[in-house]
């Protein structure tokens, strides 16, 4: 029973060394992200047209807030998956610890591959269908709060969503799902992702389209992925229960 509590406090103060490493690394990227939030500005309002305005002292901090915690996001993503396979390592096979320590880049790639979907090609689509929605009637102006929770909205789900397919590798890697599963809840996780698209596009038709077919093409493919995962890990099982099975027949 002593031997027991230990092990849980072991794992415990090891999940704690952890946390701390990710929060420190989060507020250095976030520093960082402030010092350069101006060019960083620059960036997201160079083809705007309009000079974006703020209604309080408040506002302007807030921007500076909200960029620097995005840049410390996406930063972090990799001291934070490196971080979780550090913690798992121990009760992993030899060759499951370098299939998983893949999945490390994979995660910032397409992190950073999911924003600049949600930037480049949803942003631009909804945002101009929102402000040809007015026509003349309306004299647009935007101020930066405004703005740039437009911008969140419109990229940081897709960043989150774009690491389906190796969250769903990670954890067919470690036995917590295998692709039966996901092909048996298919139909439910379409649901999920098609009303995820409708809330985050704007209420047309073709921004909802525009949206859903990426996620369901992202479900797929982890489903595939899963598959191939699934298959070496079994094989992999069998090659050591044989190896094994040998060692004790030559022991006898």
């Amino acid at each position: 029973m002593e031997d027991k509590e230990l092990n849980v406090v072991d794992h415990l103060e090891e999940l704690r060394k952890r946390l701390i490493i990710v929060v420190a690394a989060f507020l250095i990227f976030f520093v960082a992200g402030f010092v350069f939030v101006e060019e960083i500005y620059n960036f997201f309002v160079r083809d705007l047209g309009v000079k974006l305005i703020v209604l309080g002292p408040s506002d302007i901090i807030w921007i500076y807030f909200m960029i620097a915690s995005v840049i410390a996001i996406a930063a972090t993503i990799p001291v934070l998956a490196s971080q979780i396979w550090l913690f798992v390592k121990p009760a992993l096979l030899p060759s499951e610890k370098k299939i998983t320590l893949s999945y490390i880049p994979a995660l910032f790639i397409l992190f950073i591959a999911g924003l600049c979907f949600g930037y480049f090609v949803i942003f631009p689509t909804v945002l101009n269908f929102l402000v040809e929605l007015s026509g003349d009637m309306l004299e647009t102006n935007f101020t930066a709060e405004k703005y740039f929770k437009f911008i969140l909205n419109m990229t940081l789900p897709f960043g989150i969503l774009f690491e389906l397919p190796v969250v769903v590798m990670f954890l067919t890697s470690l036995g917590v799902i295998n692709p039966y599963v996901l092909v048996k809840v298919r139909k439910y996780a379409y649901f999920i992702l098609v009303v995820i698209s409708v809330v985050i596009s704007p209420p047309d038709f073709m921004s909802d389209i525009l949206v859903t077919i990426p996620l369901l093409f992202l479900y797929e493919i982890s489903i595939n992925l899963s598959k191939i995962v699934y298959k070496k890990k079994l094989k992999k099982e069998k090659d050591w229960e044989a190896a094994m099975a040998s060692d004790n027949e030559n022991t006898v």
